[in-house]
């Protein structure tokens, strides 16, 4: 297929990308620094899609949507950023603080020991887990480092959890912890398949893996570079119509325009590819009609500014909460929770949200305890309904190819086949995977190498 699409594609042609979140980003920079031509159709009147930021009108001040993090296994998302010219906006943390109720804290923080060994000295010295929840703990961490997780694509995590005797307490203060944040879904609902390679990619394989990356900007601050990588931009412009069947021929605009180009890269939200395609696009390319069976997890997030700091930590994990973490700025005056898989949210008001994001970080931060209602200064709670694709059980067998029939069509976005769960590194490969097919070469960064121990774990270990 990329032999075929560098027919389509010569080496002065000129690509529309539409949509620009992370995904089309990274597709449009690859493509541009490689000698094409690049137009982006964006809806919104900003770069970054779903991992961006709006602006207060109130004070003109520039806040997230959500708070979105880099781990140190995300290659890809690395990359992009460094194309970007943005990797030092980037502050990186290897510690990981954990907060349960009562103002207690451990701390997860790598040890001298190599992978997969690293982080267990630490995890053995949490007072949140038992002793027994401890050795579960270190029981299925072996099975994980073995199993081959391709297989476990029709079974939830919480039934493999099951198969290995995981205490359901731990469950719910350890797996759950993690798999919510990374997968934004509970271990009842998340396949297995991509939980396991949270824990294989981003706790066992690589020291560095687990490192974890905060913006020091705001998100939509980091593609502002993005810009002189593009040669035509329309923002506040929304494609209504794909025009063509065999191969694209045109994109039409909101404004009456239309957009030719030798090949299109289709990178907007996966619910709205079926809106712009003709249906006998739809019956000659199975890939557009794959996604329409994908549902939705949505993400939460709130933004509190107090008139005194709340704690001097940058960030904490919270243990039997609602709220799965909260990131500290401003010196501890302001706390942006995110909570993730969050159905049970979405119909509250942001009143009830706000007493319930209080209500965590009270029983957890004295500080907070002790702030009247006078002390909140501000306020912002902004619910993504449509925050990433659900990877339940079944839902991989709908994630689509980049390439199809349509020769000259590209897909790009988290929700495509990437191998990866609803991230912002799955978006950057998908990007890339685009750009690579137009270009006809490979373009994806590798994973961080595994580490010998883990790959000796893996060859002797018996299979999980």
């Amino acid at each position: 297929m990329g032999q075929a699409a560098e027919r389509v594609v010569s080496a002065s042609g000129r690509v529309a990308v539409l949509g620009g979140g992370v995904a089309g980003l990274a597709a449009a920079v690859a493509l541009h620094q490689a000698g094409r031509q690049v137009i982006l159709i964006e809806a919104r009147n900003r770069l970054g899609g779903r991992a961006t930021s709006f602006t207060d009108p109130a004070t003109g001040e520039r806040i997230d949507n959500c708070q979105h993090v880099v781990l140190g296994c995300c290659t890809n998302l690395l990359d992009f950023y460094r194309r970007l010219g943005v990797v030092e906006k980037i502050g990186w943390h290897d510690r990981m603080y954990f907060a349960s109720e009562g103002g207690r804290f451990d701390v997860l923080k790598p040890s001298i020991l190599p992978a997969p060994l690293h982080l267990a000295p630490s995890l053995m010295r949490f007072h949140a887990y038992s002793s027994g929840e401890k050795w579960a703990l270190v029981r299925c961490m072996r099975a994980i480092a073995s199993v081959d997780r391709r297989p476990l694509i029709n079974i939830t995590f919480r039934e493999w959890l099951a198969q290995h005797a995981q205490p359901e307490r731990l469950i719910r203060r350890f797996w759950d912890v993690v798999i919510v944040s990374a997968c934004n879904l509970p271990c009842d609902c998340v396949a297995a398949e991509p939980a396991l390679q949270v824990f294989q990619q981003g706790f066992l394989a690589h020291r560095d893996a687990w490192r974890l990356g905060v913006p020091r900007c705001p998100l939509v601050e980091l593609y502002d570079s993005a810009v002189r990588f593009i040669d035509d931009l329309r923002l506040g412009t929304r494609v209504v119509r794909i025009e063509g069947e065999s191969c694209i021929e045109r994109a039409v605009l909101d404004d009456g325009s239309t957009i030719e180009a030798d090949a299109y890269v289709l990178a907007m939200p996966f619910e709205h590819i079926c809106g712009v395609v003709n249906e006998a696009m739809m019956r000659r390319d199975v890939r557009l009609a794959q996604p329409a069976a994908l549902a939705h997890s949505p993400i939460l997030g709130v933004h509190l500014r107090f008139d005194r700091p709340l704690s001097d930590l940058p960030h904490a994990v919270l243990l039997d909460a609602d709220v799965q973490w909260v990131f500290f700025k401003d010196r501890g005056r302001t706390a942006h929770a995110v909570i993730s898989a969050a159905d049970a949210w979405m119909a509250l008001s942001a009143e009830e949200i706000i007493a319930r994001v209080r209500a965590d970080l009270a029983a957890r931060f004295p500080e907070a305890a002790e702030l009247s209602g006078n002390a909140l200064r501000a306020r912002h709670v902004v619910k993504e309904k449509r925050a990433t694709f659900a990877a339940i059980p079944g839902a991989e067998a709908h994630r689509p190819p980049t390439c199809g029939p349509i020769e000259n069509l590209f897909l790009a976005g988290d929700y495509c086949a990437t191998g990866w769960p609803a991230t912002m590194e799955g978006a950057a490969r998908s990007g890339y995977a685009a750009a690579g097919a137009i270009l006809g070469r490979n373009l994806l960064v590798p994973d961080l190498g595994p580490a010998p121990l883990y790959r000796a774990a893996r060859w002797f270990a018996p299979q999980a």
